[in-house]
């Protein structure tokens, strides 16, 4: 079976702030989404940037075959959210937002205003594919991109920015904390045995401190000489697969012309032990061709066909 992730890129129907101009941007995205999941052929597909479920509910229409779809119930301000498509029937486990009982809120701009859940809500499901019970939990955290009072996209100086990514950071940090949390109850200390996915826009790169609170216990790491050695961490791990993703196409997103991987597919010990392939784009490509997006104008692809990131995925044996 095939698991991916991937941020459709502000999905919304035509005429509001957000979606398409009109109904022939519109027509010319869902396509061109269309085009790479039916090429892609998931088994189970998480999704991020829903921003009504009306237009999932067009993308899937057209779709061939039988889907099912779940979405998380807590969007952000924007409207977007997290969700799942999938070839096999699904079970909805846990829809949440909240941060651990321990972990207290954040500071979030500087008036003292405080982030006391995450912005964008967790979902997870389990899917009953034919190599049994799949637990699965898809996200999108907080975005290195900042905004400030008023609705700018540019500080009033270099003091302003420093605070406001410090923000952003501690935002980030808290919702990998509360994905952690999610992906304990998901794995319930048996992920030797347990098939469970983690997957999303962790909105940073591999060796980031937020994505590695995820993985749990240290060592054991792909490419190591841990990695095939049982010890007493794998039960509670994640593994996420980028190192097994071909050098070329080791990317998921250009920032201002720099590749960066941010959207991840991390696996408990059963699961990764049984991958057969991992990439971006599509399996037959040799890698993704993306448009290069400006942090500094977030509106400027609102008549982009497709998305500006792409799919991550895994083919398990």
């Amino acid at each position: 079976m095939l698991i991916g992730t991937w941020n459709l890129e502000n999905l919304y129907r035509p005429g509001g702030p957000f979606g398409p101009p009109d109904k022939a941007a519109y027509e010319t995205k869902l396509a061109a989404l269309a085009t790479t999941i039916t090429e892609l052929n998931p088994t189970l597909l998480g999704v991020q940037e829903v921003g009504e479920p009306e237009a999932l509910r067009d993308l899937t229409g057209m779709l061939d075959g039988d889907w099912h779809t779940a979405l998380s119930g807590h969007p952000d301000s924007r409207g977007i959210r997290v969700g799942f498509l999938s070839r096999v029937p699904l079970e909805v486990l846990s829809d949440t937002n909240a941060f651990p009982a321990r972990l207290r809120p954040v500071q979030a701009d500087d008036e003292g205003g405080v982030a006391a859940e995450a912005g964008r809500g967790f979902l997870a499901v389990e899917a009953a594919t034919e190599a049994g019970p799949l637990r699965a939990a898809v996200c999108h955290l907080k975005s290195k991109l900042l905004s400030y009072p008023g609705g700018r996209f540019l500080p009033h100086d270099e003091g302003e920015r420093a605070r406001y990514g410090a923000y952003a950071l501690y935002r980030r940090a808290a919702e990998a904390t509360a994905l952690r949390a999610l992906a304990d109850v998901l794995l319930a200390g048996d992920g030797r045995r347990r098939d469970v996915v983690v997957l999303g826009d962790l909105n940073d790169e591999v060796q980031a401190a937020t994505t590695q609170i995820l993985l749990g216990p240290p060592g054991s790491e792909i490419g190591t000489a841990g990695f095939d050695r049982p010890d007493g961490g794998d039960a509670l791990r994640l593994w996420d697969v980028a190192p097994l993703i071909p050098a070329e196409q080791r990317f998921s997103r250009v920032n201002s012309g720099r590749r960066e991987l941010i959207d991840h597919i991390l696996l408990s010990h059963h699961l990764v032990h049984r991958v057969t392939a991992a990439g971006t784009g599509l399996p037959d490509e040799a890698a993704p061709d993306l448009p290069s997006v400006d942090p500094e104008r977030p509106a400027a692809r609102r008549e982009a066909r497709g998305s500006d990131h792409a799919p991550v995925w895994v083919r398990i044996g």
